[in-house]
């Protein structure tokens, strides 16, 4: 059966834009909740740095959260930053106080389990993602030095437990075969997750902190990640050769890596020019160990403060 991938041209971020596009994008694939379900919306909290261009809009969020509540689900956001907290990180972006008068605040994912990868060894996946009923995926879609795409299957990686996630790209990010399993493997553990993709400024020119915003204008959804992704990708005008995660996909032989058997019940990828967007030139994704071992001095100082 062909995946449902929904597009709608959103030009900017504004709620009388976003509030309804969000609607008619979740309802176009058929994303429903029952009462009371659990529901875990995970944006991209990447970084501090740069946060306002970096990280998922905070009113694409709201927006989000608020027809969640609308629909009677218990809401929860929350996502894992590689250095810091998600909360920190929603402070410098606007998030914080963009749910501020939905009454939702931010947090950091927690409770490490280990979940076996494909090509060996383990890696600490949330139990606080692992346990939500629906988890919401809010990707913004951007260029990565490493992964070329950054989107819905990439932003998954955030359920990943605070200081692995960096310990991972500085050792596996060097390797496109073992990293991009290793995401895949994450993405595919977490089934329960539907995705919205904030496409509307996406970063491009150098990324996944440092680059610049793009004026495409789109808000897409689908039940798949993939293929999301694979439509991104292909509006941009890349090859399954050039983003490794797309490649990845094809090789397990996973539903929506293939463009032809996408179908858009809304608008449709061509009616969108992305013919000035420009990649990030490859490089390896760096965590200094000091770095690595002040954060984690960091946040053992903090559990020490709280006890």
């Amino acid at each position: 059966m062909p995946e449902t991938v929904a597009i709608l041209r959103v030009p900017e971020h504004r709620p009388e834009l976003l509030e309804p596009a969000v609607a008619e994008l979740l309802e176009s694939i058929g994303f429903a909740l029952a009462p009371g379900d659990r529901v875990l919306v995970k944006p991209n909290l990447v970084n501090g740095s740069n946060a306002v261009h970096c990280t998922t809009h905070p009113l694409a969020v709201r927006a989000a959260c608020a027809w969640l509540l609308d629909h009677n689900a218990k809401v929860t956001v929350a996502d894992s930053p590689a250095f810091g907290s998600a909360a920190s990180v929603a402070r410098a972006s606007g998030l914080e106080k963009a749910l501020a008068e939905l009454g939702l605040e931010v947090r950091s994912l927690a409770r490490p389990a280990p979940l076996p990868l494909t090509l060996g060894g383990s890696i600490g996946l949330s139990r606080d993602a692992m346990e939500a009923d629906r988890i919401l995926n809010l990707p913004k879609l951007k260029v990565h030095c490493q992964m070329t795409l950054s989107g819905a299957v990439k932003n998954m990686f955030g359920c990943v437990v605070g200081f692995r996630k960096a310990l991972a790209h500085n050792r596996l990010g060097h390797s496109h075969a073992i990293f991009r399993s290793m995401l895949m493997d994450v993405y595919r553990a977490l089934p329960q997750t539907t995705h919205l993709m904030d496409g509307i400024r996406p970063m491009h020119r150098d990324g996944p902190i440092k680059g610049e915003p793009f004026p495409l204008g789109l808000m897409a959804a689908s039940r798949n990640g993939v293929a999301l992704d694979t439509m991104a990708a292909a509006l941009l005008g890349l090859t399954p050769e050039q983003v490794p995660l797309w490649e990845e996909a094809r090789m397990r032989g996973m539903e929506g890596a293939a463009p032809s058997r996408l179908m858009f019940p809304l608008d449709t990828p061509d009616n969108f020019d992305a013919a000035d967007f420009v990649l990030s030139e490859e490089r390896e994704l760096s965590f200094a160990p000091m770095r690595l071992l002040r954060g984690r001095i960091r946040s053992f100082l903090r559990h020490l403060a709280r006890s």
